[in-house]
């Protein structure tokens, strides 16, 4: 018989023994969040596409909407005509910031201290960029909030665990 015990099989153990267990949260929750923005950034002609389409389909029943339906639904046409005359730029700063966060990850995974530093750029340029491409229409919606808020915890989050970056 061997010294086996079944007691084994339940205990924890570490996947990476000098990872701490926050960063390694953070990073998984990092890579999911990357491949999502990754999809969504190149999706998003496409959902740009449907949604005016489907506010075209709207605005000809236009008699059963009031008058605050009809202002919000020109509002978000401004924006979506916004977004398609800047589409390409668009798409490549949410394409540079899903890798970059996505290889800053990696590297705090790594334990390297500069994956902090790509990290943090890699959320803040695609931020800066959006605001700066659409103005004033960047801050008409709170999704776009949530979306300044998410990464700023994130990067609070990493701050923390930056004591255990050694190389």
């Amino acid at each position: 018989m061997s010294n086996f015990n079944q007691t084994d099989l339940l205990q924890e153990t570490p996947i990476n023994q000098g990872l701490p267990k926050a960063l390694h949260v953070l990073t998984i929750l990092t890579f999911i969040g990357s491949a999502l923005g990754l999809i969504i950034s190149l999706l998003t002609p496409t959902f740009m596409k449907f949604g005016k389409a489907m506010m075209d389909k709207a605005m000809t029943m236009s008699s059963e909407l009031n008058a605050e339906q009809l202002a919000e639904m020109e509002k978000s046409r401004r924006i979506m005509e916004l977004t398609e005359a800047n589409m390409t730029p668009l798409v490549i700063l949410g394409v540079l910031g899903a890798v970059g966060c996505f290889l800053g990850a990696l590297w705090m995974r790594k334990l390297k201290k500069d994956g902090f530093t790509v990290y943090v750029a890699a959320q803040i340029i695609p931020l800066v960029g959006s605001v700066v491409l659409m103005g004033e229409y960047y801050f008409s919606d709170w999704k776009n909030y949530l979306g300044i808020l998410i990464p700023l915890i994130f990067i609070f989050l990493y701050a923390r665990q930056r004591k255990h970056l050694v190389n």
